[in-house]
């Protein structure tokens, strides 16, 4: 964000006359600076309770083979018993994961979401390579060339970079029932199942009163 900064200090500390061009050139920096940074909602306090959603790039429907979902779904547990992740709901669709977690003490929130799309994208794109995907080149070509659009990422890009971090710690015990409430009618809403509790990719089994694939805590 630094070498960003310069660049719009520069423009100031030689100033060009005012000319629409100047001012275009000036918009541009500052959108570019935004798109970099993320989307407004991000994670201030490491501790706290957030909503948010990985989603695929360009919300390719890539969790529609249960290879992919298991990955997922270890990925969740791993997190769970070996980097500090809280879990309190979750819902994994075709092309995003909804969940409402936290990290416990003396861990990053931050980090254990960068480890954890760090690794799934890898193995995702790993699996997609070597299974039997009718879909195989045609996926592998677009990640890479989502990849080529960001030039911090070397060759394939699978997670799009925004969390849509929403806090939720503190918050009044209606919006939390909602959230809640939201991610487990996903797939009654998509016609996947009449029930929530039905779907196994998600927390209402748990909420029902069943042991779900993944390990959650109460809020």
């Amino acid at each position: 964000m630094q070498k960003y900064f310069c660049i719009c200090h520069i423009f100031y500390k030689f100033p060009l006359k005012k000319t629409f061009l100047c001012d275009c050139v000036l918009l541009k920096i500052f959108m570019y600076i935004c798109i970099m940074s993320g989307d407004k909602y991000y994670i201030k306090d490491q501790q706290k309770i957030y909503f948010v959603t990985f989603t695929v790039v360009g919300w390719i429907d890539v969790f529609i083979r249960i290879k992919y979902k298991e990955i997922i779904v270890n990925s969740l547990n791993y997190c769970i018993n070996e980097k500090g992740l809280q879990v309190y709901a979750w819902c994994l669709m075709s092309s995003h994961l909804h969940l409402i977690i936290s990290a416990k003490e003396g861990f990053k929130l931050s980090d254990i979401i960068r480890d954890f799309k760090k690794f799934t994208s890898k193995e995702i794109i790993k699996t997609i390579s070597e299974a039997g995907e009718s879909r195989k080149e045609w996926l592998l070509n677009y990640f890479k060339n989502e990849g080529l659009k960001d030039k911090r990422i070397s060759t394939y890009k699978f997670w799009r970079e925004d969390n849509h971090a929403i806090v939720l710690e503190n918050a009044n015990v209606s919006l939390i029932n909602q959230k809640v409430k939201y991610i487990h009618q996903n797939p009654v809403k998509e016609g996947i199942v009449s029930n929530e509790e039905d779907y196994i990719y998600s927390s209402a089994g748990d909420f029902a009163g069943r042991k779900g694939l993944v390990k959650i805590i109460s809020l």
